[in-house]
């Protein structure tokens, strides 16, 4: 359900929900449009989890960087990854903000070479 200028997700993994809110930016939007979708999300340097959606995302007006905040649902361009943090973080240049976790970052910080499905809360 779309509100204002952010748009719901889910993302279910292990009888697990997790509830998101993704920004009105043109990279979110891009993976918006991709929804629903599954992803296998693994580990990276015990700070977020990180997975590769099917296409490369536009990044459009996106900034030059930014330094996340635990929950803080990202892409990293150079890579073309979605980074999802579950501890903050130094500012990374290419890091484009997409949205932020709002329910369940406790059971996502816990899963490492998962599928988890990932689809607009209508």
């Amino acid at each position: 359900m779309r509100k204002s200028n952010v748009t719901k997700i889910k993302m279910t993994f292990d009888n697990s929900e997790v509830t998101a809110e993704l920004s009105n930016n043109p990279t979110s939007q891009d993976f918006i449009s991709m929804l629903p979708l599954t992803l296998d999300f693994k580990d990276y340097s015990g700070t977020e989890k990180i997975a590769n959606p099917p296409r490369k995302l536009s990044t459009k007006s996106a900034p030059a960087g930014c330094t996340p905040q635990k929950g803080d649902i990202t892409l990293y361009a150079p890579w073309g990854n979605l980074a999802i943090f579950y501890n903050d973080f130094c500012y990374a240049s290419g890091l484009v903000p997409m949205g932020h976790i709002c329910t369940g970052l406790k059971e996502l910080s816990k899963l490492n070479n998962t599928e988890v499905k990932i689809e607009v809360i209508e």
